[in-house]
């Protein structure tokens, strides 16, 4: 599996490199390289290098502007790793109102731009034929270049960012915006890419043309992933807890004793794992076996389930209109293997695991997932992996 490589932090914002990153810096300074090469071969390579590792400074303060407007507001960002097609800010929620996102999604492009102006300036400075006064004229439009291309209007570009804060305040719906702003960005990736195998055809620039090709698959495999993580993000918040729960559990009776109950169900291999003890018509609370198993075997015989119950308003509940989003929060912040649902009455509903979150979803969004897939999740309590449920459902309802 590939890793990411840690190079340091900014800000307190980790900084990372995905392996992929030294072929662009490669290809970057080969071209720069070439450029160069009336000043002398080995000022040449130098300068070429110089350029490259600038770009990528450039890149990362790109970011960096994101991500400080990001922080501005509240939100965590992970981190910041360059790659192949440039770099990413890892921000690990939306901003609050369609004005905060826009602030968020310009703050990258005005850097660039801002770093194109104080280059121009610089070199009015400099020798005019001097090597720094051409490398510095070369990064200020490199840097013009980035955010112009950036504010293209269509996810994952700075511009669909843009286009969905526009849309969002239009529409007044967050999800719609999304929605929109990734078809731009699906329809602009289909265009690059028909565009790339043109050049290709028609000119014979084969490096060009594959790069752009390159760039418009990138971008409708991001798009793509905006828009199924938004209908996923949709689903978290439509789909009520009663839609999820099951009714995997069992009531006992609560004056039983340890030994009673110990041999009538703890024996039983097709018993479930989760049980409430009830007495006089009321729930009394539910049933712990590590509990249980806490108590002197030879207390079993006269002490009562209902010394060992754990009272329903002490133990993690939700509703049955709960959202399924506010299920997983809750379920991730106090790392709980399941939660108990409760009628409108206070009475015991169902339970939900993981499993059943997963199983839910997967039939909501038509996904193939098999039942021992389903069955490993609800016995060891892990999400399917690139299944981010617990980041996805934190980003939805924050």
């Amino acid at each position: 599996m590939q890793t990411n490589w840690r190079i340091g932090s900014l800000f307190g914002i980790p900084l990372f490199l995905d392996p992929l990153w030294f072929i662009i810096l490669g290809l970057a300074t080969l071209n720069f390289g070439v450029a160069y090469q009336e000043w002398g071969s080995v000022l040449a390579w130098s300068a070429g290098m110089v350029m490259a590792l600038l770009l990528f400074a450039s890149v990362l303060l790109h970011e960096l502007g994101h991500s400080l407007v990001a922080r501005s507001q509240g939100i965590r960002v992970n981190s910041i790793t360059l790659f192949l097609f440039g770099g990413i800010a890892a921000i690990e929620e939306e901003s609050k109102t369609p004005f905060k996102a826009f602030q968020v999604a310009i703050a990258g492009p005005l850097v660039s731009i801002a770093l194109f102006f104080i280059l121009r300036l610089l070199g009015y400075f400099l020798p005019e034929t001097s090597p720094m006064s051409v490398m510095v004229g070369d990064l200020a439009r490199i840097n013009l270049v980035v955010a112009l291309f950036n504010l293209i209007p269509g996810l994952p570009l700075d511009g669909g960012q843009v286009l969905k804060a526009a849309l969002w305040k239009v529409t007044g719906d967050r999800f719609q915006a999304v929605h929109l702003a990734a078809r731009s960005g699906q329809i602009l990736g289909y265009a690059a890419i028909a565009f790339g195998f043109a050049i290709d055809f028609f000119t014979r620039e084969l490096a060009l043309g594959l790069w752009i090709v390159l760039l418009g698959w990138f971008g409708i495999r991001n798009a793509n992933t905006y828009d199924s993580v938004t209908t996923l993000q949709e689903t978290l918040l439509k789909v009520p807890a009663s839609d999820v729960m099951t009714r995997d559990f069992r009531v006992v009776d609560a004056d039983q004793t340890l030994r009673s109950f110990a041999d009538a169900y703890l024996l039983d291999s097709n018993a479930p794992q989760v049980y409430f003890a009830a007495a006089d018509g009321r729930y009394r609370g539910m049933v712990s076996i590590d509990d249980l198993r806490l108590v002197e075997r030879s207390a079993w015989e006269t002490q009562t389930l209902q010394s060992i119950v754990h009272p329903l308003t002490e133990i993690s509940t939700v509703t049955e209109s709960t959202s399924l989003a506010e299920v997983i929060n809750k379920m991730e912040n106090e790392q709980l293997p399941r939660l108990t649902v409760l009628s409108p009455a206070g009475a015991v509903a169902g339970v939900i695991d993981r499993g059943d979150i997963v199983r839910t979803v997967a039939q909501k969004l038509n996904l193939r997932i098999a039942d021992a897939e389903i069955k490993r999740i609800k016995e060891d309590g892990s999400y399917p992996s690139g299944l981010q449920l617990g980041a996805i459902a934190k980003s939805t309802t924050n």
